[in-house]
């Protein structure tokens, strides 16, 4: 699986950007993917060195249109730890 297709979007909440003050970061990633694929697609697309990374499941949350009971999509989301001196640029513009 190549870089690009690991790592989809990052994740802009609230309580990741206060999670950014301590140089953690979190990305939405492929479902199929592991820790050593999310780190080494890190390391390549932006140039950093991950200290650790942690991987969940995140659950669909049941939904309902009208009658029709249903569940929103399930993902997986990966949270990575950088050194001090290291940051993520398309976090900073944000």
């Amino acid at each position: 699986m190549d870089a690009d297709q690991v790592i989809i979007e990052p994740l802009l909440t609230e309580k990741t950007n206060a999670l950014r003050e301590a140089h953690t970061y979190s990305f939405k990633v492929d479902p199929r993917a592991n820790k050593l694929q999310v780190r080494s697609a890190l390391e390549e697309l932006f140039n950093v060195h991950p200290i650790a990374c942690r991987v969940m499941n995140v659950k669909g949350k049941p939904k309902r249109l009208r009658y029709r009971k249903g569940y929103t999509a399930r993902w997986k989301k990966a949270i990575v730890t950088l050194p001090a001196n290291e940051s993520i640029g398309i976090f900073e513009g944000a």
